[in-house]
């Protein structure tokens, strides 16, 4: 018997302010422990397709308006988001989006919110993280404000380890980030995997870094799917080698004809 995708998104179609199209047919899936890669250039709909996939469209006016989302087997729309939270599925924004103006600890703090944990569970699950990030120890009464990049990225991956999910939609870990605090982010997710068996869809520009710790991969291009497979797959096309991995200088500029890309992974 075939094991059902954690997560499942089956040729959706999503719309912004009732007119504008973003993505077209989207199909995807990740497995229970898996760790997929999800690349594309800066207006691909790697973001819309993570916030279609945990609840977040209708606070941008936006909304599925074909197929189907489903987690552990079940539809996400008659699931609002903290629901979804409580059941295990977490994201973390594109920009970090931490409270500038809190600590720290009361960033993390807020991650509790939807499991409504006991003032000892919380303080448990803060000290929990505050070991898997070290710098966020030292700074742990420091205003996010006044954090660095990198810290602010660990703070918005350490708010959402505090919600105990199964799987985390994270959304452009690197973005401004420094090489060495990059590859610190994505050994933590390895770690996270490999420890937890925890699950994650990472959108992502870096598709080197992503890459190197996903077990699968699907490039986006104007909202479409247009590559999709192993890594191993995804790494022996020549037009995602040329497009992200600092291929063959063939001046290529987009994937092929859909029609010729191989199906997506299943």
């Amino acid at each position: 018997m075939t094991t059902p995708p954690l997560l499942a998104l089956d040729s959706i179609e999503v719309v912004y302010d009732g007119i504008v199209a973003a993505l077209h047919g989207v199909t995807l899936e990740v497995p229970a422990g898996g760790i997929v890669a999800l690349l594309g250039a800066n207006g691909a709909g790697k973001s819309t397709t993570l916030k279609a996939a945990s609840g977040l469209l209708a606070a941008e006016r936006g909304k599925v308006v074909a197929g189907s989302v489903s987690f552990r087997g079940a539809p996400v729309r008659a699931r609002g988001p903290v629901q979804l939270v409580r059941e295990g599925l977490v994201q973390v924004l594109e920009g970090r989006h931490c409270f500038p103006h809190l600590t720290v600890e009361e960033n993390l703090a807020t991650g509790a919110f939807a499991r409504r944990p006991s003032a000892s569970d919380l303080r448990q699950s803060i000290e929990r993280v505050l070991e898997r990030f070290p710098r966020l120890r030292e700074r742990r009464r420091a205003a996010a404000g006044h954090l660095s990049g990198g810290e602010q990225q660990m703070l918005a991956l350490g708010r959402a380890l505090i919600a105990r999910p199964t799987l985390v939609l994270l959304d452009e870990p690197s973005m401004g980030l420094a090489p060495k605090v990059v590859e610190e982010m994505f050994t933590l997710v390895r770690t996270l995997h490999e420890t937890e068996g925890m699950s994650f869809l990472l959108a992502e520009q870096n598709a080197a870094a992503a890459l190197a710790v996903a077990n699968t991969a699907y490039v986006l291009e104007n909202g479409r799917v247009v590559a999709g497979g192993t890594v191993a797959d995804i790494r022996a096309r020549v037009d995602v080698r040329d497009l992200y991995l600092g291929g063959t200088g063939t001046g290529r500029t987009r994937f092929r004809a859909r029609s010729e890309a191989p199906p997506p992974a299943t």
